[in-house]
């Protein structure tokens, strides 16, 4: 990188900076203004923030890993999330900005009641804040270690640091992420997510073009990448229709048939964002109403699986074309950055992936220092604080989290291992969660078994340890025991523990309202009916689905060149519209004007 590199680089740190203290006004007045903006966020904003949110810098470079290493079909790992992200559009946003809570770990003692809930609360807080959250914001500053290390950022500036400089990156990018993030809250997280959206997809659009227009066209990309590898790197799944059966395992798929088998079966309902996930729930509990809820969850979903895939993948394609021999394939994004962006352009790319990474990390710090705050700090420590007080420790609880984050981060080396350990420890609770929300029955201590045995499953099954080994190498089996063992665990745990109290269920019911045949008790003794027709929302589940997916590949299609893929997945992508457009709209609850009251 030189001068006019750093220039736009800086131009752009200091724009972030200044808007954040700016809107550090907004997040001073009470938690809520702090966690959820007030509930006045626009849904297009809502949606781009929940698209940037997955937008981090290690996005590029893990797609990069997984397409060198998997092929195409290797995506699926994430792909098949938008399953779960469809579901939250027609099932879940409108439920939680009907809640009106700050954290989705507040619904806990929305939905149960006593010590079980408030135990649960407080171990989903640790969890989630210390843990989970933490190891999240790790992964993604190893990744922006690794471009750092890769653009050769402290040679340029003239810094020899050594075997110091990780160390010295991992400060340098969590003092900076803080100084706004710590300050604005969820109104500077959302609107600097907006400017940095922009800008990391419009870089992720440079790389794409620059890269694809030096290895010779779209043509020339999709001959050399799959000329390059031994296993099949175009195939957009890893099984192929017709021949001597029906549907036939590809022998040169890039993964195994039981780990494509569990994405697709398994982890968008056994994982524990299945019904929407915390940084999620925060942006849908932000919007004003619950139709802007149920907007901006689809508009995410078009932004992140539509328009976002595909630059990603091309770049990915395009360093299996023009490096065969690259051992490390994370590092392909970087490296054609170095290799084919000019001066000037090469800055605004870098500046977008600093964008991106930033977007993660502040959205991941304010999400678990919400937890620490809310869900720990306020409520078992000091209930009768102050708004003022609770603000404060919301900013030290952000600061606790990154340099936690910092920790993880010196201490991990691949994006895509700390990534599948996210999901293996996160697999299991997901069916409680989404049974809490349509079955009276689902009490407390089912879902704390759910969550401590997921946990404990996949935490033995995907980490060595020096006394016995449980660790399954083949993620898909290592997913499938994790949740069956999760299950075979929390079923029982329910049905030997009492169910919650009709007041509990009665008052979760009459805020809430959802469908389905699992609240029939509380309609009949509320008098109440429910504000959700369950059938209808599970039509739009399957027509979202082909929309969402039928688009993805259509455009996939026509970037590859497959144009017989491009046909089909059109005509898929029609039939999800006009099936939507015959249900009508959803159910919305009728407004009211009355204060929720939220369980101390």
């Amino acid at each position: 990188m030189i001068g006019i590199d750093w220039a736009v680089v800086i131009v752009y740190m200091l724009a972030t900076l200044a808007l954040g203290i700016w809107l550090s006004r907004r997040a001073s007045g009470s938690l809520a203004d702090f966690f959820v903006g007030g509930r006045g966020i626009s849904w297009w904003l809502a949606g781009t923030s929940m698209a940037a949110t997955t937008f981090s810098i290690d996005t590029p470079l893990y797609v990069a890993g997984v397409v060198g290493t998997r092929g195409i079909a290797g995506n699926w790992e994430w792909w098949a999330y938008g399953i779960a992200h469809v579901i939250m559009i027609y099932m879940f946003a409108r439920l939680w900005r009907r809640a009106e809570i700050i954290t989705d770990n507040e619904l806990t003692e929305l939905r149960y009641g006593g010590t079980p809930a408030a135990t649960l609360r407080a171990v989903k807080g640790f969890l989630f804040a210390v843990v989970i959250g933490s190891i999240g914001a790790g992964y993604a500053m190893l990744a922006m270690v690794k471009v750092v290390d890769a653009l050769q950022i402290f040679p340029s500036l003239g810094l020899d640091l050594g075997d110091d400089a990780k160390l010295w990156a991992i400060i340098l990018i969590s003092v900076f992420v803080l100084a706004y993030a710590s300050a604005a809250g969820l109104w500077g997280v959302v609107a600097t997510d907006f400017f940095q959206f922009v800008l990391a997809l419009l870089g992720a659009i440079i790389v794409a073009w620059s890269a694809v227009s030096h290895a010779g066209g779209l043509g020339e990309v999709v001959r050399l990448a799959q000329q390059n590898t031994s296993f099949d790197a175009l195939s957009f799944t890893p099984f192929k229709l017709g021949g001597d059966t029906l549907i036939s395992w590809s022998r040169t798929a890039g993964i195994t048939a039981t780990t494509f088998f569990a994405y697709v079966t398994v982890l968008w309902w056994a994982f524990r964002r299945s019904d929407g996930g915390g940084e999620f729930i925060q942006r849908l509990s932000s919007v004003p109403t619950e139709k802007d809820a149920e907007k901006a969850a689809w508009f995410f979903n078009i932004m992140h699986y539509v328009v976002r895939t595909w630059p990603w993948i091309l770049v990915a394609l395009v360093a299996l074309a023009i490096y065969p021999d690259l051992e490390d394939r994370e590092l392909g994004y970087p490296r054609l950055m170095l290799d084919f962006l000019p001066a000037g352009v090469l800055g605004l790319v870098v500046a977008s992936l600093l964008a991106a990474f930033m977007s993660t990390m502040s959205t991941l710090i304010n999400w678990s220092a919400s937890y620490m705050t809310n869900d720990l700090y306020a409520r078992f420590m000091r209930p009768k604080a102050s708004q003022k007080e609770l603000v404060f420790a919301a900013r030290v609880a952000s600061v606790i989290v990154t340099v936690i984050a910092g920790f993880a981060a010196f201490q991990s080396d691949s994006i895509a291992t700390v990534y599948r350990l996210i999901l293996a420890i996160g697999t299991g609770p997901g069916l409680v969660l989404i049974l809490r929300w349509y079955w009276w029955r689902i009490n407390a201590w089912a879902e704390l078994a759910s969550m401590v045995a997921g946990f404990i499953v996949g935490f033995l099954t995907s980490v060595e340890n020096p006394i016995y080994s449980l660790v399954i190498d083949d993620f898909g089996i290592r997913l499938m025991v994790t949740a069956g063992i999760t299950l075979l665990i929390w079923v029982p745990v329910m049905l030997l523990t009492k169910p919650e109290s009709d007041e509990k269920l009665d008052a979760f019911y009459t805020r809430v309202r959802p469908g389905g045949p699992g609240w029939r008790r509380q309609r009949e003794r509320t008098g109440i009916a429910p504000a959700q027709d369950l059938a209808s929302d599970i039509q739009r589940v399957f027509a979202g689905v082909l929309i969402l997916f039928g688009a993805m590949f259509a455009v996939g299609g026509v970037l590859l060149l497959r144009w017989g893929t491009a046909i089909a997945m059109t005509i898929m992508l029609a039939v999800g519209l006009l099936w939507l457009k015959r249900l009508g709209a959803p159910q919305i609850a009728p407004a009211t004007t009355e204060a929720p009251t939220h369980p101390s």
